[in-house]
């Protein structure tokens, strides 16, 4: 029998870069803080939910697209170039 590392290496690039990672945790702190805030202030009519977190909370989404959609266009993948 052959033997199998406990690791399997493919040496594929990660999908997102750290910057991507670091805006998708950005934005769902936005959106999570947003729904908090609303929550918090437990009132129909305020100014918190009426203006702050719908703002916070579009906010996080638009950036989490923004997010997905971003490439870094000056880094070419290794397999392309194969």
């Amino acid at each position: 029998m052959a033997k199998r590392k406990g690791k399997t290496a493919d040496n594929q690039p990660m999908f997102f870069s750290a910057y991507n990672y670091k805006m998708i945790g950005t934005a769902i702190f936005l959106i999570f803080a947003g729904f908090t805030a609303m929550y918090l202030e437990n009132e129909v009519n305020g100014f918190i939910s009426l203006f702050v977190s719908p703002i916070a909370i579009m906010a996080g989404y638009i950036l989490v697209v923004f997010a997905i959609m971003k490439h870094d266009r000056d880094e070419e993948p290794e397999a392309a170039s194969n």
